[in-house]
This record gives structure tokens, sequence and C-alpha cells, in this order.
């Protein structure tokens, strides 16, 4: 294991509020491309053959 640099609290604070800003812009961008695939398949894709 390497030594690393403990980071003081304000480093976390802006490192778990950067993580967070990333996870939500992540979950936003898989809703809109889910979205988006389902407007282009269209309302029919739900009523096919299984």
């Amino acid at each position: 294991m390497t030594n690393l640099p403990s980071l003081t609290p304000e480093e976390a604070r802006r490192r778990r509020k950067r993580s967070v800003a990333i996870a939500l812009t992540l979950a936003a961008l898989v809703a809109i491309f889910y979205v988006l695939t389902i407007a282009k398949l269209g309302p029919q894709v739900l009523n096919r053959p299984l």
C-alpha cells in the first residue's frame, strides 16, 4: 500500500461534493438516454410478443 496524504476536512468536503455532482450528472445522462431510446423506438415497443 502507498502512503497517501491525509485530506483536510475542507478537501474531504469538496471531494464529496464533486463526487455527488459527478454521480448526479451520470444518472441524468442515463435517464436522458433511456427516455430518448424509448421515444425513438415508439410506444409499440411495449406491445411486442415475447
